[in-house]
């Protein structure tokens, strides 16, 4: 019988969603993607994120907020983010 998580999962990771903040990966490995949305749009009757700020972060608890931050950028558009959010969380666990 399959494991259930109660996390939606995008390429084998969860993805959390806290009211504009979206983090994506797990809290157990070295790093975790957060996207803050920044503005929404209206379009055919939905609020659709268009500004998105993502962060690479550690999850050291040893470490200063500030100095968690590995990779910081700003997208258009939830896909454009979800891109690169999970190329640069890859890189940072394939790392050695």
């Amino acid at each position: 019988m399959a494991e259930t998580t109660p996390f939606l999962m995008y390429k084998g990771r969860p993805l959390v969603r806290s009211g504009n903040v979206l983090y994506y990966g797990s809290m157990a490995e070295k790093c975790v993607i957060m996207m803050q949305i920044l503005s929404t749009k209206d379009e055919n009757d939905m609020t659709m994120a268009e500004k998105i700020q993502i962060q690479l972060l550690s999850t050291d608890e040893n470490l200063r907020m500030k100095d968690r931050i590995l990779k910081k950028s700003e997208k258009v558009g939830l896909y454009n983010a979800m891109d690169i959010g999970s190329i640069w969380l890859e890189r940072a666990l394939n790392e050695k």
